[in-house]
């Protein structure tokens, strides 16, 4: 009688195990992996909020961690036990606020996955030279996946990681969910044009910029803006909506599970970051048809289809605003590009190939290839 295989063991470092995009994708994939794998999930800071998105199915455990901030050796020590306790098949800690756990993990207890999905605002200009440093001593023999080729050219260039050990795997969405047209919109345009985003009001997403940027557009044509999400920043961006007279114009929703029903109200989606490598939600918005106007970060340019292109601009309020009204005043043109933009998520930003991807890396089969000295498994474009 032949039993059912073991199953490996994911211990899943974040900062936060709350709602956000490197939260979500690792819900996506985990729900889609199913009881291939277990998991146990961390969070520095035990906030478990995204819990809710992980299916009841799976075989999960949120493990409080007491994290002291600022104690690194400490730390260090204490995961380190944990490791011991816990004996993962693999650990996979997620961008720099988890490098302690990559710390802890040396000298090697278990093969490790790093996962860096980009910056927070103290890097969106330069690179910090501590990190640096501590991203080639502690990451060197790991393996470590970037979303975007940007990040891709930082790992190698800077922090001068190995090639074999380096992979692209693009970030991927589900189509048919943001793409439904029988969604039934959250907030209806009544007349208006709507503008809108979907962020974690953080300060890198500088949404300060995209007031900025709507009240100039507005000063020449009436339309609305909705801002889905939440975060710190929110009630700083509340006074300053009605500071410059928009507070009858800007909608704050708060968080969404249901995303997709706030692209269903949008004719633009604004995209005002600092800082960014591979957004889920321009995706989601591609996905959902609309045209993007955006900061130019990250790889947002290479995403976008190429009738897009010119309405990714330099990142300041005028620019952003001269894109966005560009985009309003020509319904024919929004269309064209929405179409352009759902074609190119469909073919190149589905969820499966991600999925397998990750699949193959955490099973550890990209990982032993590349240790072999072959290549490792590299999703392209």
């Amino acid at each position: 009688m032949t039993g059912e295989a073991p199953r490996r063991l994911l211990l899943s470092a974040f900062s936060t195990f709350g709602v956000g995009g490197p939260q979500i994708r690792f819900a996506t994939i985990a729900n889609k992996l199913g009881r291939r794998f277990r998991h146990v999930i961390v969070a520095m800071d035990d906030t478990f909020d995204c819990r809710s998105r992980l299916s009841a199915d799976l075989d999960v455990t949120f493990l409080p961690v007491h994290n002291r901030k600022g104690d690194t050796l400490g730390n260090r020590r204490r995961f380190r036990t944990i490791l011991q306790q816990q004996r993962p098949d693999c650990l996979v800690t997620y961008n720099w606020g988890t490098v302690e756990w990559a710390m802890a993990n040396w000298p090697r207890l278990v093969r490790q996955v790093h996962v860096e999905d980009g910056f927070g605002p103290e890097e969106a200009a330069r690179q910090l030279p501590r990190r640096v440093l501590t991203r080639r001593l502690v990451l060197r023999g790991s393996t470590v996946v970037v979303p975007s080729r940007q990040l891709e050219r930082i790992a190698l260039n800077i922090w001068k990681l190995n090639r074999r050990t380096l992979q692209y795997i693009p970030n991927g969405i589900d189509c048919e969910r943001f793409s439904n047209p029988n969604v039934e919109p959250l907030l209806q345009r009544n007349g208006l044009p709507v503008v809108g985003t979907v962020a974690a009001l953080r300060p890198e997403k500088n949404l300060i910029r995209l007031l900025d940027a709507f009240r100039i557009v507005r000063a020449e044509r009436p339309c609305r803006l909705v801002i889905a999400g939440d975060g710190q920043e929110r009630a700083r961006l509340e006074a300053h909506a009605a500071a410059v007279g928009l507070q009858a114009s800007v909608t704050f929703t708060g968080h969404r599970p249901d995303t997709e029903r706030v692209y269903a109200g949008l004719d633009v989606f604004a995209l005002s970051s600092d800082t960014e490598q591979m957004p889920t939600t321009v995706l989601e918005a591609m996905a959902a048809g609309l045209p993007v106007a955006a900061t130019n970060v990250g790889d947002v340019q290479g995403m976008l289809a190429a009738e897009n292109v010119r309405f990714v601009v330099p990142p300041t309020a005028e620019d952003l605003a001269h894109a966005i009204a560009a985009l309003l005043d020509d319904a024919h043109l929004r269309q064209a590009i929405g179409a352009a933009n759902k074609a190119r998520a469909r073919s190149e930003f589905g969820a499966d190939r991600m999925i397998a991807a990750y699949g193959e890396l955490f099973a550890g089969a990209a990982a032993h290839r590349a240790e072999r000295g072959g290549r490792p498994m590299r999703t392209t474009l």
